[in-house]
């Protein structure tokens, strides 16, 4: 099929063990899955602490990966980017309507990736009932590691999730504090769209978010799953 100019290269990530690489297709983000997260931005959770999960999007192009130090631009429009560690979902399968029972079958692997957030732009938008795009969906906003597959490390539900600036710890959380498990979050968000090979899910951030500056260096690590490194310029 002829086309009038060459369609974009598909953005892809590093899969620890194997030269292949895994090609990106969609890249979804929950909001709020950690509890402290959600006080620290203003949100109550319900009684039982709670909310029920609701989701966003970034442009599959938006991603930055790789296995060595990675370089991520400050980006315009605003004075306020935040950083928002996360463990990342691969999938190797979809569907819809998944059954949390058969949603891990779905996996191919986890990763460590960063949510850039241009906070500002965000809480404008907020104000405005107006979507999220341009405060989470710019370029190079979804950072993400080196995929371990889950025969080498299974399902980590529990497990260490940080990230340091600058060598100082901001962010220090676990895994086992997500109010939604994977699991939960594949079936509710395949009750919406159809899922399906290639698509990432950034699981949400434990709290402590919070600013970065150009020169900075990030280090993000998901204990037992991966770990990146990032300098912003």
């Amino acid at each position: 099929m002829p086309y009038i100019f060459a369609p974009p290269q598909n953005a892809s990530l590093p899969i620890a063990g194997t030269e292949s690489r895994f090609p990106v297709r969609r890249v979804f983000c929950v909001g709020r899955n950690y509890a402290e997260h959600a006080r620290e931005m203003g949100a109550l959770a319900q009684a039982d602490g709670r909310e029920p999960p609701f989701f966003f999007m970034k442009p599959g192009d938006a991603i930055v990966s790789g296995d060595g130090e990675l370089k991520v631009a400050y980006p315009p429009q605003t004075t306020n980017l935040h950083h928002e560690v996360e463990m990342v979902v691969a999938l190797a399968a979809g569907g819809a309507n998944i059954a949390p029972a058969a949603a891990l079958q779905s996996v191919f692997g986890y990763t460590v990736g960063l949510d850039l957030t241009r906070r500002d732009l965000q809480g404008k938008a907020k104000e405005k009932g107006h979507p999220w795009d341009m405060g989470k969906g710019f370029d190079q906003s979804a950072v993400a590691g080196v995929i371990r597959p889950v025969d080498q490390i299974g399902h980590p539900d529990s497990g260490r999730i940080w990230l340091s600036i600058n060598g100082e710890v901001r962010q220090d959380g676990d895994l086992s504090d997500m109010m939604w498990k994977v699991a939960d979050i594949i079936a509710n968000l395949s009750a919406s769209v159809s899922l399906a090979a290639g698509d990432l899910i950034y699981t949400g951030t434990p709290a402590g978010v919070g600013p970065i500056e150009r020169g900075d260096l990030l280090t993000a690590a998901v204990d037992g799953v991966a770990q990146l490194t990032v300098r912003v310029s």
